[in-house]
């Protein structure tokens, strides 16, 4: 399974961006009232960070407990990891669980395609892995009924 299949059963959401030079305060509202975990920070139609609800306790942290008047600049990831479209299911776990990232934006022919998350790749793999258990018993139960034959049999 790739990313391109996680983004097409997700379907066609909203991508919510804010502007690296807006106030924090103001991403702060977005991801409340959206009920969102992230925000992509673009600028001039290019990725250049990712904002999660990590980065802005962090951004509290080191103020005192307060937003202040803090840019979205001075608290987003501005290295952010990628992947494409093309980034099959596995790599992205690896990726995930080595980074500790909640959220990944997908790149794909140079532009921002969408935005995965821990939980859109947990889905998937629970999704998939309840189908192959599904087909598993399907097979077992239209076993054909009769004994193996004599040269497969196992004679304790």
């Amino acid at each position: 399974m790739k990313v391109s299949d996680i983004l097409r059963v997700k379907g066609g959401g909203t991508l919510f961006t804010i502007h690296p030079f807006d106030p924090l305060a103001d991403a702060v509202q977005t991801m409340a009232g959206k009920d969102i975990g992230s925000l992509v920070v673009m600028e001039h139609g290019d990725l250049v960070g990712m904002l999660t609800f990590r980065e802005v306790i962090q951004a509290m942290a080191k103020n005192g407990g307060v937003i202040g008047e803090s840019t979205v600049r001075s608290a987003m990831d501005d290295h952010p990891m990628t992947c494409s479209p093309d980034t099959e299911l596995d790599e992205v776990r690896r990726m995930m669980l080595e980074s500790h990232a909640r959220y990944l934006p997908v790149i794909g022919n140079r532009q921002l395609q969408g935005v995965i998350s821990f939980y859109d790749v947990a889905k998937a793999v629970v999704d998939s892995q309840n189908f192959e258990n599904k087909m598993l018993k399907a097979y077992i139960r239209d076993w054909p009924d009769g004994s193996q034959p004599e040269s497969e049999t196992v004679k304790l």
